[in-house]
């Protein structure tokens, strides 16, 4: 009679096969998880990029409609980097005409006083949950009907997280300052902004740079004002050169009135 013998894996073989799996499973889930870090990092840096260029594009649309007046008290600009010597904060203030209004179904003019400053974010928002209380930002307020008699006011925003660099520079045509004071009661020639951050991952800042040329704009106003007032005046010359209408009503002393004898 013939013995069957059941043939099996031995404990030994089993063991082997087990720490193979597990060595082949733990090098696949840390495949993973630095597939899964990177994708976070990219994504990061990608929306970091994002918020800089969105920054940027619109402090320059707003200092590109700076209100400008014919009276300079009417006007406001002012600005500095961060000092060196008081510490506080980079900031930039001044008048712009916009149409978008800032509180929808309440009475606004068409100017409003924008301001963009560096500062830190001191409570946790709803809108941003996962953002760090204490994180650098930049904020953009925006209050419409400004009044210099009146505490300044308005929309508080954020605007791009985690900015680093915020560096404004003025030229009045001879040389570059770093602030520009209220005092001064007029646009400088040039602004010069910079805007930088440092995304997780990356060992080079990403920076955005423009200039906005105040002088080419203020020079198009005066132009367009120049010729609006040199059509009014033509048509006034016109007027004044036409021959007045005969008139057949007699002056008072007239002999031909009626009253005349």
């Amino acid at each position: 009679m013939r013995t069957v013998r059941n043939k099996g894996f031995t404990l030994s073989e089993v063991l082997v096969a087990s720490t193979i799996s597990a060595f082949i499973a733990m090098v696949g889930v840390g495949a993973l998880k630095a597939v899964s870090d990177s994708a976070q990092i990219v994504n990061h840096a990608s929306e970091t990029v994002g918020e800089v260029r969105f920054a940027a594009r619109m402090l320059a649309g707003d200092l590109a409609n700076l209100y400008r007046d014919a009276d300079t008290e009417n006007m406001r600009l002012v600005g500095a980097s961060q000092s060196s010597v008081t510490g506080e904060p980079p900031y930039i203030t001044f008048y712009a005409v916009g149409r978008a209004k800032a509180r929808a179904a309440q009475p606004e003019g068409d100017v409003y006083e924008v301001e963009y400053v560096l500062g830190q974010r001191q409570q946790e928002d709803n809108d941003a949950p996962d953002a760090e209380v204490g994180s650098t930002v930049l904020f953009r307020r925006l209050w419409p009907n400004p009044d210099e008699e009146r505490e300044p006011g308005g929309i508080l925003t954020v605007i791009a997280e985690d900015i680093a660099i915020f560096e404004i520079r003025f030229f009045d045509g001879e040389q570059w300052a770093d602030e520009w004071p209220e005092e001064m009661e007029s646009f400088p020639d040039l602004i010069e902004v910079t805007l930088g951050t440092l995304p997780e991952g990356r060992r080079e800042p990403v920076v955005e740079t423009f200039v906005v040329n105040c002088a080419r704009l203020t020079g198009q106003s005066a132009a367009a004002a120049s010729e609006e007032g040199m059509d009014e005046g033509a048509g006034r010359e016109e007027d004044s050169g036409s021959e007045p209408e005969a008139s057949n009503t007699p002056s008072p002393g007239s002999s031909g009135g009626p009253n005349a004898r």
